[in-house]
C-alpha cells in the first residue's frame, strides 16, 4: 500500500513539474513576443445545435450513442407515432367518405335537374291547356250573347278556363321547387368538395407531424451528449440530445483596447493548446466584440478605458479539421496568438503550423 501510495505522490510531483514547466514557457514565449503579436487566453469551442421534439410525445429509439458522429440528414431521434399514424387513417377514411359524398351530391344535381325538365315539360303542356280554355272561354261568351249556345256550357267552359291556370300555377310551382332542389343538391357538392379539401389538410397535417417525429441531423457533426433516454416522455420542444458541429470550430479570447483596434477581420491567428502545445493550429479571426466584455467602475481616463476587454474569436478552417475530425475536442484551454501587424514575422515558436 506504501508503495501505490508513493507511487501516486511520484507521478502527481512529475504532473506538477510538467505543468509548470510548460506555464513558464509559454510566459516566456509570451514575453518574448514582438509588438506586432498579441495573444490571449481561450478554449476551443464550436457550434452547438439542440436536438428538440417538435411535439410532445414518447421517444421510441435513439440509434446513435454519445460521441458518434454523424451526417446530414442522418436520423438521430425516432419518436413514437402509434397515435398519429391512428389519426392518419381516421382522416384518410373522411377523404374516402367525402369523395363518395361528392358522387352522391352529384347525383342528386342530375337528378333534380332531370325532374325540373320533367316540371317544364308538365308546365308548358299546361300553358297550352290554359291558352285552349281560355279560347273556348271566349268562343262561348260571343255565341251566348247570340243565343247560339247555353249559359250552362259558358259556365262549364268558365270553369275548364279557371282549373285550366290553376293546374298551370302548380306546374310552374314545381317548376320553382325543381330549381330550388338543383341549388340546393349543388350546395351538397360544393360541401362535399370543401369536406374533401379538409380531409385532405388534415392528412397531410398528420403526415408532417409523422415526418417531424423522425428527428434529424441538421448539420454534420458529433453527439455531444444525450438528455432523454429511449421511452421517455418529453415536452413539445424538449431537447433529445446535443450535436456539436465540428466544421465550425473556433477559440474565444479576449484583448485589451489597445490590440483589440488594430485586429482585423481574418487576420491570422495561431492557437497552442495546454494538451499538445508542440502543435500550432492555423486559424483566422472571425469576429471582434463591438462591446467591451470587462468595464471598469469608471472610464474616464485613458488609463482606465485601457483595462476594456474585447471578446475576439479565432475560427480553425473547415478543410482543416475535416483532415483532424477524429480527434477535435472542444472545452480545451490554450493560448491564441494574433498577429496585429502583417509585416511582423511569426516566432519561432509559431512557426511550424499544423498542415
Amino acid at each position: 500500500m506504501a508503495q501505490k501510495f508513493g507511487k501516486w505522490i511520484g507521478l502527481a510531483v512529475g504532473a506538477a513539474v510538467l505543468v509548470g514547466g510548460y506555464v513558464a514557457w509559454t510566459n516566456a514565449n509570451s514575453d518574448a513576443l514582438p509588438a506586432g503579436i498579441a495573444s490571449g487566453n481561450g478554449r476551443i469551442e464550436a457550434t452547438e445545435v439542440d436536438i428538440a421534439a417538435l411535439m410532445a410525445g414518447r421517444i421510441a429509439d435513439i440509434p446513435l450513442s454519445e460521441g458518434d458522429f454523424v451526417e446530414v440528414d442522418q436520423i438521430l431521434v425516432q419518436m413514437d407515432t402509434v397515435q398519429l399514424t391512428a389519426q392518419k387513417r381516421q382522416a384518410e377514411a373522411q377523404l374516402e367518405r367525402a369523395k363518395i359524398a361528392i358522387e352522391t351530391a352529384n347525383s342528386l344535381v342530375r337528378q333534380a335537374e332531370a325532374e325540373r325538365n320533367s316540371a317544364l315539360a308538365v308546365a308548358q303542356q299546361r300553358e297550352a291547356a290554359m291558352v285552349a280554355a281560355e279560347q273556348r272561354l271566349a268562343r262561348s261568351e260571343e255565341l251566348v250573347k247570340r243565343n247560339a249556345v247555353s249559359q250552362q256550357l259558358l259556365d262549364d267552359d268558365r270553369a275548364a278556363a279557371l282549373q285550366a291556370e290553376a293546374v298551370l300555377g302548380a306546374a310552374q310551382a314545381s317548376v320553382a321547387a325543381s330549381d330550388a332542389g338543383i341549388t340546393a343538391a349543388k350546395a351538397q357538392v360544393v360541401d362535399a368538395e370543401a369536406a374533401v379539401v379538409a380531409a385532405q389538410a388534415a392528412i397531410d397535417a398528420v403526415s408532417a407531424s409523422i415526418d417531424d417525429s423522425t428527428l434529424k441531423s441538421p448539420r454534420a457533426g458529433r453527439v455531444q451528449y444525450l438528455v432523454a433516454q429511449e421511452g421517455e416522455i418529453v415536452p413539445a420542444g424538449g431537447r433529445v440530445l446535443n450535436l456539436v458541429d465540428l466544421n465550425d470550430v473556433y477559440m474565444t479570447f479576449f484583448l485589451p483596447t489597445s490590440q483589440a483596434g488594430r485586429v482585423s477581420i481574418g487576420a491570422e491567428v495561431r492557437l497552442v493548446l495546454d494538451a499538445a502545445p508542440e502543435y500550432v493550429i492555423p486559424a483566422a479571426v472571425s469576429y471582434v466584440a463591438d462591446v467591451a466584455q470587462f468595464t471598469p467602475k469608471t472610464v474616464e481616463t485613458a488609463a482606465e478605458r485601457e483595462k476594456l476587454m474585447f471578446r475576439v474569436r479565432a475560427r480553425v478552417a473547415p478543410e482543416l479539421l475535416q483532415k483532424y475530425i477524429q480527434v477535435v475536442k472542444t472545452g480545451l484551454p490554450g493560448m491564441a496568438y494574433v498577429r496585429l501587424d502583417e509585416a511582423t514575422e511569426w516566432p519561432a515558436f509559431l512557426g511550424n503550423v499544423v498542415q
